[in-house]
């Protein structure tokens, strides 16, 4: 527990938007200011291919060096930006070693009962729902609130499958903009146009997306109270140079990128602490007095280094509806820390 954090929270939302399949160093290997990247070969944007990305590849990765590249500022300006203005973490890893629906229900429950999609997929139909805890669940049962936008795994969790929580997407806009957002939110790109950065898929629409989303929540007057979670969901099959850490004779999967944006999050900071999909939940937890629900968030921190209760709050900068290099590459957006930190 940050020391910094009062007795009395000054968060009452929470949003933790997802995206698809991409590690740290391939979006943040070349963000500097510290953070632990590698500089890789430029990749194509839109990718023209989808990596395979279930366990068998992932147990055979060191033996395919065809994924070793990355995009860069120029392709998704938005989130370099918001690294520098909050926090980025460099030492979050996703929970499965494998594709999205296991990695998805870890977000949702800390827990999975599968390492691989299953056969479904996209389509569970009622017998294919796991009798798993949630964390929606837990919200509920203190009164709390909560919303799925878009979010298909939703529907593998029997007790959430037919909920009235669960919208689409774009549901979260309006309520985003009207200020009528529940406890937490669960956000996903995942529609018509996909705009969840799952290959084939052009990053840069996705990431205009996601800062369209953290633009409406600020605007709708929640911004004093919000903190805000930018995650992806699994490794999609990228190279990544660091190797995922054992923990307990757990292995996690690779890095994926974590931006937290809040006027609580530390300001142009890089966290090194280890962090994984469990203290997403945690946080949740810590912040609303929920018991644990599953083994990831049991085992995880809470991402207490990413915050600084008793610092002067942030304020949200308006980042033009155009995403453009011009205004990326003025005086607009703050300097990082300095590459020796």
């Amino acid at each position: 527990m940050n020391p910094a954090r009062p007795a009395e929270s000054p968060i009452k939302h929470i949003v933790i938007i997802v995206k698809e399949n991409h590690t740290f160093d391939n979006y943040f290997g070349t963000f500097g200011g510290g953070a632990n990247g590698a500089k890789l070969q430029a990749a194509p944007n839109p990718p023209p291919y989808d990596p395979d990305h279930k366990h068998q590849t992932w147990m055979a990765r060191a033996s395919d060096q065809r994924y070793k590249v990355q995009y860069g500022a120029a392709d998704i300006q938005g989130y370099y930006d918001l690294a520098k203005r909050f926090t980025l973490c460099d030492n979050y890893y996703s929970e499965v070693a494998g594709p999205s629906t296991p990695n998805h229900l870890m977000l949702i429950c800390a827990d999975a009962p599968i390492i691989n999609n299953p056969q479904n997929h996209y389509r569970p139909s009622p017998a294919d729902a796991y009798q798993l805890p949630s964390l929606p669940i837990e919200l509920e049962k203190r009164g709390l609130t909560w919303g799925n936008y878009g979010g298909y795994a939703f529907r593998y969790i029997a007790a959430l499958a037919n909920h009235q929580g669960n919208h689409g997407r774009d549901v979260f806009l309006r309520d985003a903009q009207n200020g009528t957002l529940p406890t937490v939110s669960w956000v996903y790109g995942d529609g018509k146009p996909d705009l969840s950065e799952h290959p084939e898929q052009n990053v840069t629409d996705g990431m205009k997306w996601t800062i369209q989303m953290v633009q409406a929540v600020a605007n709708g007057g929640l911004w004093d109270s919000v903190a805000i979670f930018i995650t992806w969901d699994d490794w999609g099959g990228w190279y990544d140079h660091v190797a995922p850490k054992i923990l307990n004779s757990y292995e996690y999967g690779f890095r994926v990128p974590m931006i937290v944006i809040s006027p609580f999050a530390k300001a142009h900071y890089i966290s090194h602490v280890n962090h994984d999909f469990g203290s997403v939940l945690k946080f949740v937890e810590s912040v609303f007095g929920l018991p644990t629900v599953g083994y990831a968030d049991t085992r995880a921190d809470d991402l207490s280094d990413c915050f600084d209760f008793s610092q002067t709050p942030l304020t949200f900068q308006t980042i033009p509806a155009k995403l453009n290099a011009e205004y990326f590459l003025n005086d607009k957006t703050p300097p990082g820390p300095p590459d020796d930190d």
